[in-house]
């Protein structure tokens, strides 16, 4: 039957038709749920045994394909296969779409998804749905908190294992993927191909609602809730909303007084690890982000592009109050105060509040002069 192209078993289920009986039988489980072969080592479950068979390898690790071009290993023949074609440059599936091209025909139906729209795999648990079945099951995560995966070298534990290895690296210090352009390297191949797009200017992810467009498909969603106004990452300790939940996870620490991030050249601290990249540079010196316009450089690309902004003339944040505008979106948020009379910085010696943190500290020396003051008095 595979000459003659005939597919004689057909799935009442769905439309897919199989030559083989045991190929049909198989995929029937996918509809039933049924697996009726068990791990003896753990509590997974499997349609089949050649499923069980590469599972148990990852309890053994045992991978007996090698690479016969550099040292990587794989406990699946179909995997060795695909990474062969890393090498040979070799990608056979095309997107009948667009121009993408693959190595797996599994990564190429993903991809098809994101030009149908297509999302199979819903969360029982929200309106979440996705692409693929191993994200479907990292997502349903977050909902039970669920962190299987535990790192041996310190206290933290994730939903997913690809996210274990990539922070196994910060123990190690592991860059696997190394820039052809520069010497920046990465963790992640994700994050290597976000670079080279650096590099190469190119940002495949454009806004439909404006001109904006991206290097990564998720700095493009959070983009586009600047647009709807949706802040789905909510603090449990105030009412603070957020459109990421690193941004979330950065203001519980506001909360927490944690700074986890200690420089190793002084006794500062900071919340966020762009901070302490951008502090080590006032003690190197080191300003990467250069202005084409003058000879001012920075430490920070936002300070750069801030910067730029005071060429350009260019003030994007509107107060809806009144005509001023601003370069900085802080600039704003401190400006609206003045409308609103909100004052969040509040001293703990006296009555007094402010709008800016800065202020609420200068304030506060008042005290302590004071203080020195009376002292002197009495001596």
């Amino acid at each position: 039957m595979t000459h003659t192209g005939e597919k004689p078993f057909q799935c009442e289920l769905c439309d897919t038709v199989f030559t083989g009986k045991c190929h049909f039988k198989r995929h029937m489980m996918s509809h039933t749920g049924e697996k009726p072969i068990h791990c003896d080592l753990c509590d997974a479950a499997f349609r089949d045994k050649i499923s069980l068979k590469r599972h148990v390898m990852t309890h053994t690790g045992e991978k007996p394909f090698q690479c016969s071009l550099c040292d990587a290993a794989f406990s699946h023949k179909g995997n060795l296969k695909s990474h062969m074609m890393t090498h040979t440059g070799e990608k056979p599936y095309q997107c009948g779409i667009c121009d993408a091209s693959f190595t797996q025909k599994g990564t190429l139906k993903r991809h098809v998804m994101t030009h149908t729209g297509e999302k199979p795999f819903q969360c029982d648990l929200c309106d979440a749905a996705f692409t693929q079945k191993r994200d479907l099951k990292s997502h349903v995560m977050t909902h039970t908190g669920q962190k299987p995966f535990q790192c041996d070298l310190c206290d933290a534990a994730f939903s997913h294992k690809g996210n274990l290895k990539s922070h196994v690296m910060t123990h190690t210090g592991e860059k696997p993927f190394q820039c052809d352009l520069c010497d920046a390297a990465f963790t992640r191949k994700g994050n290597l191909k976000s670079h080279v797009m650096t590099h190469t200017g190119e940002k495949p992810f454009q806004c439909d609602l404006c001109d904006a467009d991206f290097t990564r498909k998720g700095n493009l969603k959070s983009h586009v809730m600047t647009h709807t106004g949706e802040k789905p990452f909510q603090c449990e300790l105030c009412n603070t909303a957020f459109s990421q939940k690193g941004d979330l996870k950065r203001h519980m620490t506001t909360h927490t007084g944690e700074k986890p991030f200690q420089c190793e050249l002084c006794h500062a601290a900071f919340r966020d690890k762009r901070d302490i990249k951008s502090h080590v540079m006032t003690h190197t010196g080191e300003k990467p982000f250069q202005c084409g316009l003058c000879d001012a450089a920075f430490t920070q690309k936002g300070a750069l592009k801030s910067h730029v902004m005071t060429h350009t003339g260019e003030k994007p944040f509107q107060c809806d109050l009144c005509d001023v505008a601003f370069i900085q979106k802080s600039a704003l948020k401190i400006h609206m105060m003045a409308h609103t009379g909100e004052k969040p910085f509040q001293c703990e010696l006296c009555d007094a509040a402010f709008s800016q943190k800065c202020r609420l500290k200068s304030h506060v020396m008042t005290h302590k002069d004071r203080r020195l003051s009376s002292v002197a008095c009495v001596m």
